[in-house]
């Protein structure tokens, strides 16, 4: 990546991040590798902020990885005890209808929510972190869930192809599948590290799919 380029992608995620209502007036900076890789740095006030950061960061077309490096300085008013934050995490997860509840372990240590358990589905998995990460006097989540094992439905393969080709996100071509067992890997390129969640999105959605490798590479 040549100094005009990697100037120019600076600005634009500085831009993006400014633009991002989520972050208010924290203060987010960038640095940015010959090879499209972006480190932030700062001190926001949440760890939802500092998934926000992270998820503006995604958006810009031109990066390839993000190392977020955000410090979090909770305000006096949001610091609570593990034991209310755990108790806060459990009831917003009952709360929430994608959520198995039941399923899924919750335990804290510092601020840091830690969850695990097995569910059917990734989206149980990912909702279930998405839920927690808003609480106040979160630090950080380690989702160590996992889905269960299920028979996979006929032509699974076929079925994750055809969705990549409706997906309006995502340019299939070049694009390929590859089923082992229940591990799904995708290889090919794609545009943007959006596009690239985007088609592990999609392969995640086949019923009986418990693992995806993405080894998509972004190729602006």
């Amino acid at each position: 990546m040549t100094t005009a380029i990697a100037q120019d992608l600076r600005q634009q995620l500085l831009e993006e991040l400014d633009w991002e209502p989520k972050l208010g007036t924290s203060q987010v900076d960038v640095q940015i590798s010959d090879r499209g890789i972006v480190t932030l740095t700062g001190l926001v006030k949440s760890y939802a902020e500092k998934v926000a950061a992270e998820r503006a960061t995604r958006r810009v077309r031109g990066v390839h990885a993000v190392v977020n490096d955000i410090d979090i300085l909770l305000p006096m008013m949001h610091e609570r005890s593990d034991p209310a934050l755990a108790e806060a995490a459990v009831r917003a997860l009952e709360w929430n209808v994608l959520v198995p509840h039941d399923a899924i372990d919750v335990r804290v240590s510092d601020g840091w929510v830690r969850l695990s358990g097995t569910v059917d589905w990734d989206y149980q998995r990912t909702t279930a972190a998405d839920v927690v990460k808003f609480l106040t006097g979160v630090k950080g989540i380690t989702n160590r869930i996992t889905v269960r094992p299920r028979v996979l439905v006929p032509d699974v393969k076929a079925r994750i192809e055809a969705a990549l080709r409706r997906n309006a996100e995502v340019e299939a071509h070049g694009i390929t599948v590859h089923l082992q067992d229940s591990t799904v890997t995708l290889r090919g390129h794609v545009q943007s590290l959006a596009e690239r969640a985007a088609v592990e999105s999609a392969a995640w959605a086949a019923p009986g799919v418990t693992t995806v490798e993405n080894q998509l590479e972004i190729e602006p």
